[in-house]
């Protein structure tokens, strides 16, 4: 089968590390199924496993990719959920696992035609869904999810802005945040970015670091030390920054001061449950909010998916199509 590797990894030269080629289909072990990949889509983790970043060198060879809907052995639509782990370890939220792992970690990943995940995994996928629509919901759109409903508790009315808008995450939290009631603010450097934070929901989108219309009760973060100080002067007294990523650097300015005078707080969250993928999957057909779609390219051609990425020529998600279906 077809398949992209991370074969070595470079910080200055990621994709030079990324590799097309035919591998083994995958046998699965007990209490893990093979799935048939219809489509599967592009995240900045792949990125950081190219670059050295969290990714031991000694896992590589390793396929990437940890988004992926397709059909399981028995012929059935599914969503494949992108964590690996016990939930009973976590309390209950697998997120909490010490041995956690997403797809692509320490398991082959999803830039494949076939790839073996954990039966508990599946998703059944709603037929309203079409399966480029379904790969780009495991990392990007749980990930929002979680963060504006699990971690913050966001309700209708809130103020939320989003900052960085244009990627996975930050286009599905927009339009997640608009669709359930609250107002929304977006930041971009590029206006055509603001343009389409607009179209997807938001009240006003402005350029990175502008001030805006008002406080805000919660902040969506992925972008880490170039928003960072934007972050918190922009929230209210007793609001809430969640940080899920830190794309522009991890090390932010702290200004404890501000922190704990006006007692705001700051959430991490990592990923999210199974359960919180089905029940984003409610809201969503209720809502009739559908994710992002950038481009599609076959798996061939995903170093331009990437470099696209690279170049922040990205405006929701890139899907990857295998052969079976870019043809």
């Amino acid at each position: 089968m077809l398949a992209a590797q991370a074969i070595s990894q470079s910080a200055t030269d990621p994709l030079s590390g990324l590799v097309v080629r035919d591998i083994p289909v995958p046998l699965p072990e007990p209490g893990w199924t093979l799935v048939r990949v219809v489509a599967t889509s592009l995240n900045m983790h792949d990125l950081w496993t190219l670059r050295g970043v969290g990714h031991p060198p000694e896992r590589l060879p390793i396929v990437l990719g940890c988004d992926a809907a397709g059909y399981d052995a028995d012929g059935n639509e599914v969503i494949i959920h992108p964590v690996i782990a016990d939930p009973d370890a976590g309390g209950g939220d697998e997120t909490l696992d010490p041995r956690r792992e997403l797809m692509s970690e320490v398991h082959d990943g999803t830039f494949a035609e076939y790839l073996a995940v954990p039966t508990r995994n599946l998703v059944p996928k709603p037929a309203w869904l079409t399966f480029d629509e379904a790969a780009c919901l495991p990392v990007a759109w749980t990930t929002a999810y979680r963060m504006l409903f699990t971690k913050a508790g966001i309700r209708a009315g809130d103020r939320v802005l989003v900052q960085g808008a244009g990627g996975g995450v930050a286009s599905a939290a927009i339009k997640l945040a608009a669709a359930a009631g609250a107002v929304v603010y977006a930041t971009s450097r590029s206006a055509d970015k603001r343009a389409l934070a607009l179209a997807w929901g938001a009240q006003a989108a402005v350029a990175t670091g502008a001030r805006l219309p008002e406080k805000v009760d919660v902040v969506i973060e992925t972008v880490g030390a170039a928003t960072w100080e934007h972050s918190l002067k922009s929230l209210r007294p007793g609001g809430a920054i969640v940080v899920a990523g830190a794309t522009s650097g991890g090390q932010p300015p702290a200004d404890l001061t501000r922190i704990f005078y006006l007692q705001q707080r700051i959430l991490g969250s990592t990923g999210c449950t199974r359960a919180e993928l089905v029940a984003m999957l409610r809201m969503m057909e209720a809502t009739g909010v559908r994710p992002v779609i950038d481009r599609v390219l076959p798996l061939r051609d995903i170093h331009k998916g990437f470099q696209f990425m690279i170049d922040g020529a990205v405006s929701g998600k890139i899907v990857i199509h295998p052969p079976a279906v870019a043809q």
